[in-house]
């Protein structure tokens, strides 16, 4: 391969996905050891509950609910605690107090495409912080503002479209296409729209899929 390979990585997600989070984190350090290849990462809608009204539920009781079963709940924290930790994530979740509706979260996401190289990456990063670890509710407008301007966008611009339907359906029509993929659980990191890695996979095994693909594209296998 030459200096000049590159991938495609569409990564289907979630932002109150811990997974999700997790999976960001180990993509991010496994395109760190592949020097030789160029990696065009592109952050694509999923939501693990569209029913959640626009304001949001108590988070606390919404999980145990999903649960039914606080012990459980409390293990899947601490080990989520524990694997973050290994990636420089500070999850906190005993400081989440709203499950947001991720549809407007979903919407900036996609303004920020546009937005400048590496503005996407960033915003996405911030949100993930802003939810897991600041307690942040991510389904607020003055909130997503803020991560907006955080990650370099035109903070006026998001304020005035965010209560708009603008790209609404957009966003929606990009999450039932993800459906009907086959797409159930996120993340799913699909390399040059082709082949799907499924779930958080350590760094390793995600480098290694790109280095494949990558490998397949530079000789002509993929057409």
């Amino acid at each position: 391969m030459t200096d000049t390979s590159q991938v495609t990585i569409d990564v289907v997600s979630d932002v109150v996905c811990p997974w999700c989070y997790l999976g960001m984190r180990r993509l991010e350090s496994a395109l760190e050891g592949l020097t030789d290849i160029k990696a065009d990462v592109r952050w694509r809608p999923f939501q693990l509950d569209p029913t959640i009204p626009a304001e949001g539920k108590e988070r606390k009781a919404y999980m145990l609910a999903k649960f039914n079963d606080e012990a459980r709940l409390q293990q899947v924290h601490a080990n989520l605690v524990s694997l973050g930790a290994v990636e420089g994530i500070s999850f906190d979740f005993d400081a989440i107090t709203v499950a947001p509706n991720t549809l407007d979260a979903h919407r900036l996401i996609r303004w920020a495409a546009s937005s400048g190289d590496g503005v996407q990456g960033k915003l996405v990063r911030t949100l993930f912080s802003y939810y897991f670890e600041q307690g942040k509710n991510i389904g607020d407008h003055g909130v997503l503002t803020e991560a907006a301007k955080e990650a370099g966008m035109d903070a006026t611009v998001v304020e005035a479209l965010l209560p708009t339907d603008s790209d609404r359906e957009d966003v929606s029509s990009e999450i039932a296409t993800a459906s009907r993929m086959g797409i159930t659980g996120v993340p799913c990191f699909l390399l040059e729209g082709k082949y799907a890695v499924m779930g958080a996979q350590d760094s390793a095994t995600l480098a290694d899929a790109v280095r494949q693909v990558a490998a397949a594209k530079a000789r002509g296998e993929l057409g």
